[in-house]
């Protein structure tokens, strides 16, 4: 199985990629240098194997490492993500 994410920015989101299919996405909402995270979704068949978690992290270390954004988690997961993860509070908006 081959897992990959990616930032799809004419899309607004970053995705979840299973063997060579979409699975999942974080979308954002860029105003300014703020992205607001407004939804996470990733395929029910895949609940509980941390998809989810992975897309986030991906997405926060590529969103760190332009250095260009802050984030809003706009959407619950992203929002509880957040919590969990407190050393990502320097990309908080």
């Amino acid at each position: 199985m081959s897992e990959e994410f990616r930032h799809n920015p004419e899309a607004s989101r970053f995705e979840a990629w299973i063997d060579g299919r979409r699975v999942g996405s974080a979308e954002y909402t860029l105003r300014g240098n703020v992205a607001s995270f407004h939804h996470t979704h990733v395929d029910a068949a895949l609940n509980g194997q941390g998809v989810a978690g992975r897309l986030v992290t991906s997405a926060m270390d590529q969103v760190r490492a332009a250095g260009e954004w802050k984030v809003e988690p706009a959407c619950a997961y992203v929002s509880r993500w957040m919590k969990h993860h407190p050393d990502y509070a320097d990309l908080l908006a």
